[in-house]
């Protein structure tokens, strides 16, 4: 799934080719995870902001086209008509250039509502600061995690202590840290070392234009190149960079995770 890194690698291509235009014609699928791509036809886009995973396109008739990209979902610009059958929904520009969503697993979301209304999103509601925003503090974030008796990474997963971490970072960081998956609840300078980690990995993914492990693209279809710099996420059985301990892999709430049970005791 594109984690923030990814996303706002997209952000930030698509603001100087989007910004000021039109929306002059459309199409999407039919699908209950969609606002019809047609309700955005007409307006004019405003900007391009980011909320954790979250793309927020803000519309100069008060309202915001707003994507997930799910897991395999992506944003790309074309000068050509899409025909791809994994497009399910393009949006044309009045430069006569295409927005297209691409989705392969399906598991994205459209909505466009009222500007900073975001009930009928309640995923988007109900997560914490932005990461890399000045909001998200290492007391804020300790607090936050002890609001909850579930793992560390499935509190990160939630988005609620703090927005747009994914399995990745969220392993990245915790390796770096030295926490263990299956901690629960961990102490305040725990928590503020897992913070300072999920700021270093998440600017270090973006700096790298994200990670491509299978279906993730930048905006201009181009692979991001974090993969080549993961220091614990899919190395399972491999030495651990810090201490050559073989990295293990267990099953925690659904999840796989890697980690080294050295430098990171349970």
């Amino acid at each position: 799934m594109p984690e923030l890194p990814e996303v706002e690698t997209i952000r930030r291509q698509l603001v100087p080719r989007l910004k000021g235009r039109r929306i002059q014609d459309s199409h999407s699928h039919e699908s209950e995870k969609f606002t019809p791509a047609k309700e955005a036809v007409g307006t004019t886009i405003q900007t391009l902001n980011r909320k954790g995973k979250y793309l927020i396109t803000s519309l100069n008739d008060g309202r915001e086209l707003i994507i997930h990209l799910g897991m395999t979902g992506s944003l790309t610009i074309t000068s050509d008509t899409p025909d791809d059958p994994y497009i399910r929904a393009w949006w044309q520009l009045d430069d006569n250039e295409f927005l297209t969503y691409r989705d392969v697993r399906r598991f994205g979301r459209i909505r466009c509502v009222p500007a900073g209304q975001y009930d009928t999103i309640p995923t988007l509601a109900a997560q914490g600061p932005d990461a890399l925003s000045p909001e998200f503090t290492p007391e804020g974030f300790y607090r936050a995690l002890r609001k909850s008796q579930r793992r560390i990474p499935t509190q990160l997963l939630s988005q609620r202590p703090v927005a747009g971490v994914g399995n990745i970072y969220g392993t990245e960081a915790l390796w770096m840290a030295g926490i263990h998956p299956a901690k629960r609840q961990i102490s305040r300078s725990a928590a503020t070392s897992l913070h300072a980690a999920l700021v270093e990995v998440l600017k270090a993914g973006l700096a790298n234009g994200g990670t491509t492990l299978r279906d993730y693209r930048n905006a201009d279809g181009s692979e991001g190149s974090h993969q080549n710099a993961l220091a614990c996420y899919g190395r399972s059985g491999q030495p651990c960079l810090r201490c050559e301990t073989p990295l293990q892999h267990r099953l925690y709430d659904a999840r796989t995770l890697t980690f080294c049970p050295h430098c990171q005791p349970r």
